[in-house]
């Protein structure tokens, strides 16, 4: 091998090895934020209605508010009118566009209440979903105190 094909290899190594040095960083990020978007896009929230669903299949729903029901009519827990279930679409519509795409995360668990269900005060993008939904008009106050209603259901209906 001339002293010149040497030169060449050696010159070709250094390129090699720079190339190198920069690309490798890169992979590693790319891969790191691809990991990152992973996990979170794993992690799911499904709206039943305004009030309640599942995050990572385990079922929730909001403390100390109530959103209207969009169940059919006559069932036990179903809507009272077709205004009230209007009202459901609505604010399970109003729920799921606010969770698309959001940093959600629980920041109050109060336990499970008596359908099994965690009762959890809810953050998106570090604000409470409940507090949104009061000041839109979706939900409305119902507190709880150990697992038992302290008011009275709110009424969605127009009629008595």
């Amino acid at each position: 091998m001339s002293r010149l094909d040497f030169m060449i290899i050696n010159i070709n190594f250094k390129i090699l090895k720079n190339f190198l040095v920069v690309l490798i960083p890169i992979l590693f990020l790319t891969f790191s934020f691809s990991a990152i978007s992973n996990s979170i896009q794993e992690s799911s929230i499904y709206w039943s209605d305004g009030d309640s669903g599942k995050i990572d299949g385990v079922k929730f729903r909001l403390a100390n508010i109530d959103a209207p029901e969009s169940g059919r009519l006559g069932q036990r827990s179903g809507a009272k009118c077709p205004e009230e279930v209007e009202l459901g679409k609505q604010a399970k519509e109003f729920v799921t566009s606010l969770t698309n795409n959001a940093d959600i995360n629980i920041s109050k668990n109060y336990g499970e209440d008596r359908y099994g269900r965690l009762v959890v005060d809810l953050n998106v993008n570090g604000k409470d979903i409940a507090v949104i939904g009061l000041r839109r008009g979706f939900f409305r106050s119902w507190k709880h105190k150990n697992g038992r209603s302290i008011e009275r259901k709110p009424l969605w209906c127009n009629r008595n």
